[in-house]
């Protein structure tokens, strides 16, 4: 009779070969278009890959296929890595999309040559070296900021603060599920820095909140502007994969397409 201990490892070797032979795409250089058929969505902070439900079908129904990451949220290395399993998962070059926090771990994750475009989402774009705490005091303060909740060594947003700030355009009762299953952040994650700039080597869209109380519109504009990133206005909260998926599944596929038109 096979052991449970036997069938798991033998499950364990079938994933770990199946992963050694995944195709990895050719490198990629700024402005060269790639056929992309793989998309990889970062979820930010105070969210979980839920956050990308509707973004995920439309992408899929053009036929992409997606991988939605649970980020743990208990560090940058820790996002990182969940964030390389889900591409490691993938067949060829890949497309990273990221929301909020999100684009943290793409500015880390994305420099890898499986890598053909990286999309941000009302996201956070540091150079390496540069953390979100060094950089929000520039712009006029997100009122959301102001409900962060912190208790064990980890932070949430207070539920009211969450409706009223983080999707304030999402109807009520959806926005309270959000609230209700928002992912609690280590404490100082946003102090941690990248070690890589992917955005520097990758071509690069960008998705601009403009009624988004978390992250300053002009922040985000600044992030686009230093990145020279193709960039969409969207008249959304912070919680745009929710309230505008139409808009920001459109991006994600020109970025597939490579169309920075």
């Amino acid at each position: 009779m096979i052991g449970r201990r036997s069938v798991v490892a033998a499950a364990a070797g079938l994933v770990t070969g199946a992963a050694a032979q995944v195709p990895v795409g050719a490198p990629t250089k700024p402005g060269e278009r790639v056929a992309v058929r793989n998309v990889v969505l970062v979820h930010g902070a105070f969210a979980d890959g839920s956050s990308w439900a509707v973004v995920v079908a439309a992408l899929q129904a053009k036929g992409l296929r997606v991988i939605a990451v649970q980020n743990p949220l208990t560090s940058l290395a820790d996002d990182v890595a969940a964030t390389k399993r889900a591409m490691n998962l993938m067949d060829g070059p890949m497309v990273l999309a990221g929301h909020s926090y999100g684009g943290t771990v793409l500015s880390e994750a994305g420099d890898d040559p499986r890598v053909a475009g990286l999309v941000f989402v009302a996201a956070l774009a540091p150079e390496a070296g540069e953390a979100f705490g060094e950089t929000v005091k520039k712009f006029p303060a997100p009122p959301g900021l102001a409900f962060i909740r912190a208790k064990d060594g980890f932070a949430q947003l207070d539920a009211d603060g969450f409706v009223a700030n983080f999707c304030q355009d999402v109807p009520p009762g959806r926005a309270r599920v959000m609230a209700a299953s928002q992912g609690p952040v280590a404490a100082g994650l946003f102090d941690q820095k990248t070690s890589a700039t992917a955005w520097k080597s990758r071509p690069n869209w960008y998705a601009v909140s403009t009624q988004d109380r978390m992250i300053a519109p002009e922040m985000q504009r600044f992030y686009a502007k230093r990145m020279g990133a193709k960039v969409m206005d969207v008249h959304a909260s912070h919680a745009s994969p929710v309230s505008r998926p139409a808009d920001i599944a459109r991006l994600i596929e020109a970025a597939a397409a490579g169309d920075r038109s």
